[in-house]
């Protein structure tokens, strides 16, 4: 595993540093949008006050903290797999390139000792999972990885009650910042209440902070709902979500080929409107991570 020079420093001397995923530069949006917004999200962080690590694989081995130019490599490369759990022994073995999923980009932010992670959206319980058996590794791994994560709730195209029904079977805590309901990702509220309601970072670094001081083992998911200007209305995303669902299913499009095929299905039946939801969104949740973040610095520096 290769870890940045600037974010091994940043460790060492115990200064914040926020991880984020690959997934969303390779799947997530089309090129050069996936570049410009990650470099963005990069810029955010460190506007924050923290210093942002980039996780990917490449070549068959993990990195910590990606330059620019791998980022844009990433970006324009064609044939990078999806990398969870299960993928990273195969990927590693065959010196494979490899995008994180929330699911890997935890598991190798847990092993650079990077407390804090953001992300767009986590992955839950897709529709009609009572029959498939689809659930998203991702809460799985919340359930047992030392790392927090700051999303906007879980992706639009699954079931978000099952979601959250698995989150509570599975011990994990569900903080929300400032709504008293879990984020829909392109929409402000899901309805769904959530475990606790914190209006400052310092809040949810103090909760982060018991966690580990008390032993618990897991991580702990943050959601933050998109800024009102960005959010999109319920009813309407949700009716473009079921279209994109409907296409899916009628092309036998399923398991980790469902998310990218319908997230850009839903780019394209909203004209556009989703990827500009999803690129703030990301924004948004970068800069509380990174207050986050920085507030467990300082923690860590009194204590």
């Amino acid at each position: 595993m290769r870890i940045n020079n600037e974010v091994a420093l940043a460790l060492k001397e115990g200064r914040p540093v926020v991880a984020l995923e690959s997934t969303i530069i390779s799947h997530g949006m089309p090129y050069p949008r996936n570049v410009q917004t990650a470099l963005l999200v990069e810029k955010t962080i460190r506007d924050g006050g923290a210093i942002p690590a980039t996780i990917g694989i490449i070549a068959g081995e993990p990195v910590i903290g990606m330059t620019p130019e791998e980022i844009e490599e990433f970006g324009k490369r064609k044939g990078i797999s999806k990398v969870s759990k299960r993928d990273l022994p195969i990927v590693i073995a065959t010196k494979a390139w490899g995008a994180t999923t929330v699911s890997g980009t935890m598991i190798l932010a847990a092993k650079a000792g990077i407390e804090v992670f953001v992300t767009g959206g986590i992955g839950g319980v897709h529709r009609g999972a009572e029959q498939t058996w689809d659930v998203s590794r991702d809460l799985y791994e919340l359930a047992d990885i030392p790392v927090t994560v700051v999303c906007a709730g879980a992706k639009a195209i699954l079931d978000i009650e099952k979601t959250l029904e698995v989150l509570e079977t599975q011990g994990v805590t569900v903080l929300s910042n400032g709504s008293p309901t879990f984020a829909n990702f392109y929409s402000a509220s899901s309805s769904l209440p959530v475990d606790y309601v914190f209006h400052a970072p310092k809040e949810a670094a103090d909760i982060i902070s018991a966690k580990r001081e008390f032993g618990l083992s897991g991580g702990i998911l943050i959601s933050n709902p998109p800024e009102e200007a960005y959010a999109l209305d319920h009813s309407y995303i949700d009716s473009i979500v079921d279209t994109a669902c409907k296409e899916a299913e009628e092309k036998g499009i399923k398991g980790k080929d469902a998310t990218p095929f319908l997230l850009k299905r839903i780019v394209e039946l909203t004209g556009g409107k989703s990827l500009d939801t999803n690129v703030d969104l990301v924004l948004n949740n970068a800069r509380l991570g990174s207050s986050i973040a920085l507030e467990l610095s300082k923690m860590r520096k009194d204590s």
